[in-house]
């Protein structure tokens, strides 16, 4: 999700929903809804710019909000969005850098779908460039600190300290749950993927034996967070949160994939690792095992292609017609060169070690 509108206005039984909504939860006793468009981005969920002007209640005064709904297709991994408003409020809680949530609306037939509101943030969400902007030393490890430090404080939450019960706990290892997972989401396409198959034959062979498990986001890389004058404003897109290694997280924010070109730069295309995870240890005091992360960089890379076959198919089955999901399928030999590439790099560590 970016900041960028796209200039296609919300409908107007959307709008006119809206309005009464806000009217009705922030006791305000008058709402303008001076403006509603949508936002670029967000190719699983739909995404408006909320302008509003409030008189009374308890958002008295002119207030910049998102209003974040369902597409309508999705993918089989992704929460719902009464859902991910709990992920994000229990995010909230612990002091993770996200938008607060305000209100979640649980659809009875008036419109066909959740929705929620949280409050908009500034800054700037894409990827190509954030890693592209020039930032000195002290910038760079200022905002991959935050990043680290709200990755930590994420990383807090325990399947015993808050009560999620529409998450499933991974039966043991969190490794080996996911490379199920991942097995069980190809079986549903139907079509053979040797690359991915020998890549999660290799994952389940090599997988680490930490059963250590908290709530990750699940896309947590560049990309889904927000940078004004180089520092964090928000953590976007909550729809893949789980139940796992706190390592999924890392590896994911680390991959090749997710670093825009910018390949030297092992923290996102923006700088190095290591200064995310000083951040990390200031929240956690965590060391973290170093050895498992190329691991870890290896299920990203396996991750990413079975999402992007699940987008190609959102358009192949007609549910929702889409030249950037149809091109995000189309990414799937590169995507396999990665997992290619990210496993050799590991045999090759594992040779000299």
């Amino acid at each position: 999700m970016s900041t960028n509108k796209t200039h296609h206005p919300a409908p107007e039984a959307l709008k006119s929903f809206v309005h009464d909504f806000v009217a009705r939860h922030s006791n305000a006793h008058h709402v303008d809804v001076l403006g509603m468009e949508r936002l670029g981005g967000g190719a699983i969920q739909e995404n408006y710019a909320l302008d509003l002007r409030l008189q009374g209640g308890t958002f008295d005064g002119n207030q910049q909000w998102v209003l974040r709904t369902d597409s309508p297709s999705r993918l089989p991994m992704s929460l719902g969005r009464a859902e991910e408003f709990s992920i994000l409020r229990e995010a909230f809680k612990v002091g993770v850098k996200v938008p607060e949530p305000l209100f979640l609306h649980r659809d009875e037939g008036e419109l066909g779908k959740d929705f929620y509101l949280m409050r908009r943030v500034a800054g700037n969400a894409g990827g190509k460039n954030l890693v592209r902007i020039e930032r000195t030393q002290k910038q760079r490890a200022q905002l991959l600190g935050e990043l680290g430090a709200s990755l930590g404080q994420l990383h807090s939450i325990t399947p015993s300290s808050v009560s999620l019960g529409f998450l499933g706990m991974p039966a043991g290892n969190p490794a080996l749950y996911r490379v199920e997972e991942y097995r069980t989401l190809l079986d549903r396409l139907g079509k053979p993927q040797p690359t991915l198959e020998w890549a999660l034959r290799w994952l389940e062979l090599n997988a680490p034996t930490d059963s250590k498990c908290s709530l990750v986001h699940g896309d947590f890389r560049t990309g889904n967070y927000m940078v004004e004058q180089h520092r964090l404003t928000g953590i976007l897109d909550w729809e893949f949160s789980s139940w796992s290694s706190p390592q999924e997280d890392i590896g994911w924010f680390s991959a090749r994939c997710w670093r825009f070109g910018a390949l030297q730069q092992d923290a996102g295309g923006i700088g190095p690792l290591e200064e995310l995870l000083t951040g990390y240890r200031s929240i956690t005091g965590a060391t973290l095992k170093d050895d498992t992360l190329p691991y870890w960089r290896v299920m990203a890379a396996v991750r990413w292609a079975v999402i992007a076959l699940f987008q190609a198919q959102r358009h192949l089955s007609g549910e929702q017609t889409s030249l950037e999901l149809a091109l995000t399928g189309r990414m799937l030999p590169e995507i396999e060169l990665d997992v290619v590439d990210e496993i050799a790099a590991v045999e090759k560590a594992y040779s000299h070690a």
